[in-house]
């Protein structure tokens, strides 16, 4: 086992790992049980400045870091798709014009992801009201809608609120495409999809963003106890982004994959919730390729008893 989380449940309680399911098939779009919740959102100071506009911005306004999120189902579903689609449209642009081997991300993606990253915690949150949103989107779109929203929700479920702020450390991450040459390298070494790859570090560190060890001492990009490391790591630096990727996906290999994700991602973390959501992600970005651009642009969240906090990204 690599590590017990206790630190990031990013995407539920802090920003840590989460866990499971059954079957690596997976719905198409997985539903979300009803069951009720609340919460809202603060913010707290975070290193990250705000990317200047890019000649290529569109001149429609881009939403605030704190746009509210609609309440009533139609209307939700409409802003979201709207925002869904002029995200795609601008990574697009990004991958096609700019250079996402350099830092920082665009203005528009960055602005555009989080508004799409705040309404998939919210509805995470709902899901009665989920389930209404996502039957109104178009079909292309509920399908990633539905993988991220019951992924949110799943690590929810496990993972509670937490009543203390954790002391999480917050950095740059790597560019975009030198983390995807590092997971490509990895797939070809030890034929562990890429993808794979790319979502057990979404879920641990928000691709590299919480430097912070975790509570069990489980350490880097990829969150692994030292004794784990000294077996899988071949000698690499726990720290580096680039050995920690390679280190993950000899662990996975050595434990099943790619042959049996579902008991290999256990092994990495044995948690149902965080098993499906590593498989729902990578999925996602299987079938839907501009996605891995958008989770990159996910911001640090901690899920406190008082509601979201955010640790990274703009307009803190």
């Amino acid at each position: 086992m690599t590590h017990r989380l206790v630190a990031l449940c990013v995407v539920s309680v802090l920003g840590i790992s989460c866990a499971a399911s059954g079957g690596m098939t997976g719905a198409d779009v997985p539903r979300i049980r009803a069951a009720g919740a609340t919460g809202g959102t603060s913010l707290t100071p975070s290193p990250s400045p705000l990317p200047s506009p890019s000649p290529d911005e569109p001149t429609e306004p881009l939403p605030a870091p704190d746009e509210p999120v609609p309440t009533r189902r139609g209307e939700l579903a409409r802003v979201f798709e709207q925002t869904f689609t002029r995200n795609r449209d601008a990574i697009a642009v990004w991958y096609r014009r700019g250079d996402p081997a350099t830092w920082p991300p665009p203005r528009d993606v960055v602005l555009l992801t989080l508004y799409e990253q705040r309404i998939y915690r919210w509805l995470a949150e709902r899901p009665a009201v989920a389930n209404g949103v996502i039957d109104r989107l178009a079909r292309t779109i509920a399908v990633e809608a539905g993988r991220n929203v019951a992924a949110t929700h799943a690590l929810f479920e496990h993972f509670g609120a937490v009543s203390t702020l954790p002391d999480f450390r917050i950095r740059r991450p790597e560019p975009a495409d030198v983390l995807r040459s590092y997971f490509r390298a990895a797939e070809r070494r030890f034929g562990i999809d890429w993808e794979v790859l790319a979502a057990v570090m979404l879920i641990e560190t928000r691709m590299g963003r919480i430097r912070s060890a975790s509570s069990a001492g489980a350490q880097g990009p990829m969150q692994f106890i030292p004794s784990t490391w000294e077996a899988y790591g071949m000698g690499g630096d726990i720290n580096d982004p680039e050995d920690a990727i390679m280190g993950a996906a000899n662990y996975l290999r050595a434990s099943g994959a790619p042959e049996d994700y579902r008991r290999a991602l256990y092994a990495y973390n044995p948690v149902d919730a965080y098993v499906n959501a590593v498989w729902w992600y990578a999925r996602t970005m299987m079938r839907f390729p501009d996605a891995y651009y958008a989770y990159y642009n996910w911001q640090v969240y901690v899920r406190t008893v008082d509601g979201d906090v955010r640790l990274s990204g703009p307009g803190l």
